[in-house]
């Protein structure tokens, strides 16, 4: 039975997956300002959103609105197979929580880290810049969207990788350019994430690979 995974995008703000005979397991995420659509062709799978697990199976469609944590895990070692199209959102749609004006600064710090994840950004300096304290701004931050500021960073990071190794870049590039410290560290974050390596993504999202 084969298993593979590829990649296509539409344009900018749309990009479809495919998943055939899929077994990896997906750790807790979130897709920030991306609106997910899925559809099960084959077998069962079971999705977590906000702690509540689903198992879907053939014909079940699924939809994850952005910034929610969710994981995806398979439910036996057959698989499944499943078509999901990620759907870029504008940051003003995003949900109702981002227009407190009390949470703003954690909607910025989010956003800045949306913009420049490569950049190096510790929570000393997160805490400074959001004048909370760091103990209270992880447990705020993570409150808001799923994810602690390290975790989501690193998230970002690797969103960003994935974007540069579509455009031809090398893993040696992108390991840098994404913020990575070395390509091990690359390597790692973007399996438990990606589930594949860089240079399988690299594969995976070839325009000559189909789906």
């Amino acid at each position: 039975m084969e298993n593979e995974i590829s990649y296509r995008k539409k344009n900018d703000d749309i990009e479809c997956v495919y998943y055939k005979n899929w077994t990896k397991a997906y750790p807790p995420h979130t897709h920030a300002e991306h609106l997910t659509l899925g559809i099960v062709e084959e077998g069962k799978v079971c999705i977590v959103m906000n702690g509540e697990a689903k198992i879907y199976q053939s014909g079940d469609e699924f939809q994850i609105p952005p910034n929610l944590l969710h994981e995806i895990k398979p439910i036996d070692d057959k698989g499944y197979s499943m078509l999901v199209t990620c759907v870029h959102v504008q940051r003003k749609e995003h949900t109702a929580v981002d227009d407190k004006s009390s949470d703003s600064p954690l909607v910025e710090l989010k956003d800045s880290i949306l913009d420049q994840p490569e950049n190096l950004y510790l929570i000393e300096e997160m805490a400074r810049d959001t004048n909370i304290s760091s103990f209270h701004l992880i447990r705020k931050f993570k409150k808001m969207y799923g994810l602690t500021p390290h975790q989501f960073q690193i998230q970002c990071k690797v969103r960003k990788a994935q974007k540069l190794l579509e455009k031809e870049k090398s893993v040696c590039e992108v390991t840098y350019d994404a913020g990575f410290c070395d390509q091990s560290h690359l390597d790692r974050c973007f399996q438990k994430i990606v589930g594949l390596t860089p240079k399988e993504y690299k594969e995976a999202s070839s325009p000559d690979v189909e789906a």
